[in-house]
C-alpha cells in the first residue's frame, strides 16, 4: 500500500505515524502533502516520511489518501486530488468535520471511493476513538484499511452515517470537554490547599482510571458511582453540589450544540 496524506497538521501527522510505527506502511511508501513548509518539516520529523507541496504528485503516488484539511476546504482538495491522479483508482478517507458522504463522492469521480471518518485528538498517544462510515463505492477491504489505520492510534467503529455529526459532537470534540473537567478538578484540588502540580496530577490520573473502569469492567458507569458513593459520606455530597449546579446538562448540552455545529458545517460545504 501507498499511503498519503493531504494535510500535515496533528491528526494527519498523527494517522501516518501510527499506520508507520504498527507496520501497516513503510514510511518509504508515504507522502505527505501541505501548503506550509513548517507543517511539512514537522511531518517528515515525525514520521520519517517525504512531503511536497503539490497535490498532484501526491495523488499520482498514493492508492490510499487521507483527506485530512479543514472541513470547508475537503472538497475542492478532493476534486484536485482527482484531477491529478487522471483515472487512477484511489480510496480516499476523509476526517473533515461535516461533511458528507455525498458531497465528497460528487467531488470526485466513480473510481474514487469514499470513506468518511472522525478521529479525535487523543489518537496522538495511542488512546484515540474514531468512528468511520463507506460511502456506496467503498468495499469491504476498504473497511478493512480504514478500521486498520484508524485502530492503530486507538479504537475504531463502523457506524451509518447518520451518526457521524454525533460522533463528532461527542468523541471528536470531547476531549476539549474533559479537559475543562480535569482543569476544574484540579482548580478544586488547589482551593482546599493542594499545590497546582499534584492537583493535575491526580485530576488527570482520576479521569483516566475511571474511564479505565468502565471500559474493562463494562458496567454502566452510574452502577460505579453508586460504588463508590456511600451514605452520608463525601462523595454524595460532592454529586449533589454537581447536579445542583448543572454539570450532567451541560456536557449533555455541549454534545448537542457541537453535533448541530458539524451538521452546519456540512450544509456550508455543498
Amino acid at each position: 500500500m501507498t499511503l498519503g496524506t493531504i494535510g500535515c497538521g496533528k491528526m494527519g501527522t498523527t494517522l501516518i505515524a501510527g499506520a508507520i510505527r504498527a507496520g501497516i506502511v513503510a514510511a518509504d511508501a508515504v507522502i505527505g502533502c501541505d501548503p506550509l513548509p513548517a507543517a511539512c518539516e514537522a511531518f517528515t520529523e515525525a514520521t520519517g516520511a517525504r512531503t511536497t507541496t503539490d497535490p498532484a504528485e501526491l495523488a499520482n503516488a498514493c492508492e490510499v489518501i487521507l483527506l485530512c484539511t479543514m472541513p470547508l476546504q475537503a472538497a475542492e482538495a478532493l476534486r484536485d486530488a482527482a484531477r491529478a491522479a487522471a483515472g487512477q483508482p484511489r480510496l480516499v478517507i476523509s476526517i473533515a468535520a461535516g461533511i458528507t458522504l455525498a458531497t465528497l463522492e460528487a467531488a470526485c469521480p466513480e473510481n474514487f471511493r469514499v470513506i468518511r471518518a472522525m478521529p479525535n485528538t487523543p489518537a496522538l498517544v495511542g488512546q484515540g476513538a474514531a468512528a468511520y462510515c463507506l460511502g456506496t463505492r467503498a468495499t469491504p477491504a476498504d473497511a478493512g484499511t480504514a478500521h486498520t489505520l484508524l485502530e492503530a492510534v486507538g479504537m475504531a467503529l463502523e457506524m451509518p452515517e447518520r451518526f457521524m455529526n454525533l460522533v463528532t459532537g461527542l468523541s471528536g470534540s470531547g476531549p476539549a470537554y474533559v479537559y475543562v473537567v480535569i482543569e476544574a478538578l484540579a482548580d478544586g484540588g488547589v482551593l482546599a490547599g493542594l499545590t497546582r502540580a499534584v492537583s493535575l496530577r491526580l485530576a488527570a490520573q482520576t479521569v483516566l482510571g475511571a474511564a479505565a473502569m468502565v471500559l474493562e469492567t463494562n458496567e454502566h458507569p452510574a452502577v460505579l458511582k453508586d460504588k463508590v458513593t456511600s451514605p452520608g459520606g463525601t462523595t454524595i455530597a460532592g454529586l449533589a453540589e454537581l447536579e445542583r449546579l448543572g454539570l450532567r446538562t451541560a456536557l449533555i448540552s455541549a454534545v448537542n450544540a457541537a453535533s448541530l455545529r458539524a451538521a452546519e458545517l456540512g450544509k456550508a460545504s455543498t
